[in-house]
């Protein structure tokens, strides 16, 4: 469910505005990088695909030729053609840094102010209203975020990790806020190095949220979560600064 979810999030039509392709660009780049496409995935038909993002034919080529150039999308001629998705971690994480020279340190600021609010709500809610099993889900994704050694797939565990924990909340606006966020944001988030301490504290600081909604409480579950995220739009920013000094 909450891969149809994420999907119908992925294929709404783009916000009326400038550059249009590259908005394509970053909305598929960022699907690509929260695994809501999986590698070798066929994407849908080039019409359906622009029908259902609201641009143009050939804006959504364009979009695809510079996935192309990227090394995210290959498309192939013929019978049982298409294009097909092609994962490549290197490739985001220059992505990643490209978008985040782009943003400047007040929208990133604001974004982070978006992401603490959408999630510290779920976080809240979701003490008062997550089943055992959203609960037990939620260990399970954590677990498996804290065994992970791949980065790629470190950020797709915390994106589903947020998503999840929306989910739990039982309120379908939050998670479909969740995953505009989620969208917006996965592809920076790849940006942000991560070294074994980090990781060991990223796990942390979601066990504790975790904890607080097993136990019912929502006081201490939304401030865990905002904690977490305004530490990591910190980093962001901090990363933002270096690379365009540099």
């Amino acid at each position: 469910m909450l891969t149809a979810d994420a999907r119908r999030a992925v294929l709404a039509p783009l916000d009326d505005g400038v550059g249009r392709s590259a908005a394509v660009v970053r909305r598929l780049g960022s699907a690509i990088a929260l695994g809501i496409f999986e590698d070798g995935e066929q994407l849908p038909p080039e019409s359906d695909l622009a029908a259902a993002l609201g641009v143009a034919p050939t804006t959504l080529r364009d979009a695809l030729a510079e996935l192309r150039s990227h090394g995210l999308v290959q498309t192939r001629r013929g019978r049982g053609g298409g294009s097909f998705v092609q994962v490549d971690h290197s490739i985001l994480g220059e992505l990643a840094r490209d978008r985040l020279r782009e943003l400047g340190s007040s929208e990133l600021r604001e974004l982070g102010d978006m992401r603490a609010a959408v999630a510290g709500s779920a976080a809240r809610l979701a003490a008062r209203r997550a089943a055992a099993s959203d609960i037990a889900g939620l260990r399970e994704i954590i677990d498996r975020l804290a065994d992970e050694p791949r980065l790629g797939e470190q950020r797709r565990l915390e994106g589903r990790y947020y998503i999840a924990v929306a989910a739990a909340a039982q309120s379908v606006r939050l998670t479909r806020q969740q995953f505009d966020l989620q969208i917006e944001l996965g592809q920076v988030l790849w940006s942000l190095r991560r070294s074994a301490d980090d990781l060991r504290s990223d796990v942390e600081a979601h066990r504790l949220v975790v904890d607080a909604i097993a136990a019912r409480d929502p006081i201490a579950a939304r401030a865990r979560t905002e904690e977490h995220i305004e530490a990591t739009t910190l980093a962001l920013i901090d990363v933002h600064i270096a690379l365009v000094r540099r």
